[in-house]
């Protein structure tokens, strides 16, 4: 894995590792693309670009019932990590979304070698902020993080069923 460390969630080896789905080139341009027109500027343009592919691959959205939940989830675990790529790891460096036969394949890249804060909070308390990596791990069926010399790449698999 050319110096690579791998870690992943609950010792599972995911069938797509993030081998697979790193470099692959997004769907198509979000709205309010950054220089690199395969990365959102923000969290909002990241939602759009899985939005689009979910209208396009998955379900007419809109309607109610069971898949606004799975949805609701997909969009939620993709604000989280460009949302921590972009407070916390330096910078979104890279993304891609797919739809694969096991869900909606989120892959996010930043500029920090740093693993995300797994600190376990009292909801208790009133704390602001510090949740978002729980809600990831808790809402995706898979999680892995490849670190790299210049950042790491976050892979997530959130079930559509």
């Amino acid at each position: 894995m050319n110096g690579e460390r791998e870690v992943l969630r609950d010792g599972a080896i995911p069938a797509d590792g993030p081998e697979e789905a790193v470099g692959r080139p997004a769907p198509e341009q979000p709205v309010g693309a950054g220089p690199d027109p395969g990365v959102p500027r923000n969290a909002a343009a990241a939602r759009d670009m899985v939005t689009r592919l979910l209208e396009t691959e998955f379900c007419v959205l809109g309607e109610e019932g069971p898949v606004d939940v799975v949805v609701a989830d997909a969009l939620l675990v993709t604000s989280e990590l460009v949302t921590n790529a972009v407070r916390h790891g330096g910078g979104l460096t890279g993304f891609t979304a797919e739809i694969t036969d096991d869900g909606l394949l989120l892959t996010v890249a930043d500029a920090s070698t740093r693993a995300p804060a797994t600190e376990e909070r009292d909801p208790a308390a009133a704390s602001v902020g510090g949740y978002g990596w729980l809600l990831v791990r808790r809402l995706a069926r898979r999680v892995s993080i490849t670190y790299l010399p210049d950042g790491k790449h976050i892979v997530a698999l959130v079930a559509l069923t």
